[in-house]
C-alpha cells in the first residue's frame, strides 16, 4: 500500500511543481495567476489542458512548441520533476506526520523561489509570510503555545544576525551585500530550526553557493547573486538528514580525542 504513497506524492508534486513555476514567473510581475491561461511565451498561444504539464507536454512535443515550433526551455520540466521527487522525498522522510507539513512548504518555497530570484532577483513577500505562518502553526501544535514562542524567538535571533551580516557586508564592500528577502528566509531558516543549525544551514548555503557564484561572476558583469534559493536548499538539506547538534558536537570531540 505504501508504494502508492510514494506514487500519489510524485504526481502531486508534478501538479504542484507545475503551478509553482507560474507563481514565481508571474507573481514577481504583478500578473494573475488564477484567470489568465498559461501561452507560449513567443506565439502567446494559449496552452490546452494536456499542455499544462510541462514534463509531459516538453516529452511528447520533443521539445517544441506545438503552435511556433519554437524550442521550449527545459527549465520548468525539471523544476517539475524536481518537485516531485522533493514531495516524495519528504513522505519518505516524515510519512504522514506534522513534521511532513513543514517539509512540503519548504519544498513549496523553495520551487518558487528559485523561479522568481533567478528569474527577477525578487522574492515575493507574500511567499515568505504564508510559509512562515504554515510552520508557526506547525509548531505549536508539535511543541506547544510555549515551545512554538521559543522557534519564533529564535526566528528573530536568525533574522538579526542576518541583518548584522549584511550591514557588515555592505560596510566592506561600499554597496548592498545580501537582499532583504534573504534575511527574511533566516528567519525563516530559525523558526523551523534552532540558532545553531541555522548556522550550519547558513554554512551549507555558502558552500554549495561558491561555484556557482564564480560562473555567474564571470558571465553577469553586474555580479548580482541570487543568494536565496541557496539558503532554503540548506534548510532542506538540514531538514531531511535531521541533523542534531549536539550529536555533531560528540562527534567532533571523539575524532579530536
Amino acid at each position: 500500500m505504501k508504494i502508492y504513497y510514494y506514487i500519489l506524492f510524485f504526481l502531486f508534486g508534478l501538479c504542484f511543481g507545475s503551478y509553482y513555476g507560474v507563481l514565481g514567473y508571474r507573481v514577481p510581475k504583478g500578473e494573475d495567476t488564477f484567470k489568465s491561461r498559461s501561452h507560449c511565451d513567443n506565439c502567446h498561444h494559449s496552452l490546452k489542458w494536456y499542455e499544462l504539464i510541462p514534463l509531459f507536454s516538453y516529452f511528447f512535443q520533443k521539445g517544441k512548441c506545438n503552435y511556433c515550433q519554437k524550442k521550449l526551455s527545459c527549465f520548468y520540466p525539471i523544476l517539475e520533476l524536481g518537485t516531485a521527487i522533493l514531495f516524495t522525498v519528504s513522505y519518505y522522510s516524515y510519512g504522514f506526520s506534522l513534521e511532513l507539513i513543514t517539509s512540503l512548504t519548504l519544498v513549496s518555497l523553495f520551487i518558487i523561489v528559485i523561479v522568481s530570484d533567478i528569474t527577477y532577483l525578487i522574492i515575493p513577500d507574500r511567499f515568505i509570510i504564508i510559509s512562515a505562518i504554515i510552520i508557526f502553526l506547525v509548531k505549536i501544535m508539535e511543541l506547544g503555545f510555549k515551545g512554538g514562542l521559543i522557534q519564533l524567538g529564535f526566528g528573530l535571533i536568525c533574522f538579526l544576525f542576518m541583518y548584522l551580516i549584511m550591514l557588515f557586508g555592505n560596510k566592506l564592500f561600499k554597496k548592498e551585500s545580501l537582499g532583504g528577502a534573504d534575511i527574511k528566509l533566516m528567519f525563516l531558516v530559525g523558526l523551523t530550526l534552532n540558532p545553531m543549525l541555522a548556522i550550519i544551514v547558513l554554512f551549507l548555503a555558502s558552500i554549495i553557493a561558491l561555484p556557482v557564484s564564480l560562473i555567474i561572476l564571470i558571465k553577469n558583469k553586474e555580479h548580482v547573486i541570487p543568494f536565496g534559493p541557496f539558503i532554503i536548499l540548506g534548510l532542506l538539506i538540514v531538514n531531511f538528514t535531521k541533523l542534531n547538534i549536539e550529536e555533531i558536537f560528540l562527534k567532533v570531540l571523539s575524532f579530536f580525542s
